[in-house]
């Protein structure tokens, strides 16, 4: 095969490879485009189905209803605390928890192992919880939300799987050098895992984000409840007139698109920070780390 044939033939795959992306990309944001569509769309031309991908009776209706009321902003101030503060503790029972259970010459390796796993299948059910959490004096607060959920067994096992594919040799080499565990974690492990911290901050943030049972069921102030518990009582109200104070014809706007406003609202913060997050997806943490 000559080396035109060759160019020519990569240049073919080039071709094809973009056309096949560029539909990914267009099956990916077709959703998207739609719901922001329907969000600012009238209720007639949402329940004739004309809403595509432009706004059909333009209208910012159920924005204002929702942006007028401080207790939205309240609770989605809740919200941005509650990620921040719940991401961060469960990344560090995560990451601590993985880098130990990583570390085969540890004793009663398999057994931490096995607790972790069993919860995975099992769990003591809603209302031993919601006991535990009272008794516990956390009701009413981020605690009932943080704690509960503070170590994901899956992101935990796929942190493990990550630091046991991490050379040994530069632990070795740094514990000769005097660093101590905490040391060698701190200043060789995690530099090396910015890909997998990454990933695991974006999981978690995203869960802790969306999470709205936990708030509901532990939580009795409407001034604690994070922004999904808002949204959720909207909707739950949007058939009654007197919803948030406002007139029947706005309610009835409001039923019309609600869902689509929720899903814009929701979405929005993870799509600003998803892009300064997607870049360590694919950066090669591990090359060049071992020589020799």
């Amino acid at each position: 095969m000559t080396t035109h044939d060759m160019t020519r033939g990569y240049r073919v795959f080039q071709w094809f490879n973009g056309v096949v992306l560029a539909l990914v990309v267009v099956v990916t944001l077709y959703p998207f485009a739609n719901i922001l569509a329907r969000s600012f769309s009238s209720q007639s031309a949402i329940a004739a189905g004309e809403v595509n991908l432009v706004p059909k009776g333009f209208n910012l209706t159920t924005y204002k209803i929702v942006a007028s009321d401080p207790m939205f902003w309240t609770n989605y101030w809740n919200t941005v605390v509650y990620t921040v503060i719940a991401t961060l503790i469960a990344m560090v029972m995560t990451t601590c928890y993985a880098y130990v259970l990583s570390k085969k010459h540890l004793k009663g390796r398999k057994f931490l192992v096995g607790v972790a796993v069993f919860t995975m299948f099992f769990s003591g059910g809603l209302i031993p919880n919601y006991v535990l959490i009272t008794s516990l004096g956390m009701k009413n607060s981020i605690w009932a939300i943080v704690l509960p959920n503070a170590i994901s067994v899956f992101n935990l096992l796929v942190m493990k799987a990550f630091f046991e594919s991490l050379p040994q040799d530069l632990e070795e080499a740094a514990a000769i050098d005097g660093l101590n565990t905490y040391g060698i974690l701190w200043r060789i492990v995690l530099p090396l895992s910015k890909a997998v911290i990454a990933t695991m901050i974006l999981f978690y943030a995203v869960s802790f984000w969306n999470s709205w049972f936990g708030a509901f069921l532990y939580m009795d102030r409407s001034d604690l409840f994070p922004v999904t518990v808002y949204l959720r009582n909207l909707i739950a109200g949007a058939t009654g007139a007197d919803s948030y104070g406002a007139a029947a014809a706005e309610v009835t706007q409001v039923g019309a698109n609600i869902q689509a406003v929720t899903i814009v609202l929701t979405v929005l913060p993870i799509l600003v920070i998803y892009p300064f997050v997607q870049r360590f997806f694919v950066s090669g943490v591990m090359l060049g780390a071992v020589k020799g």
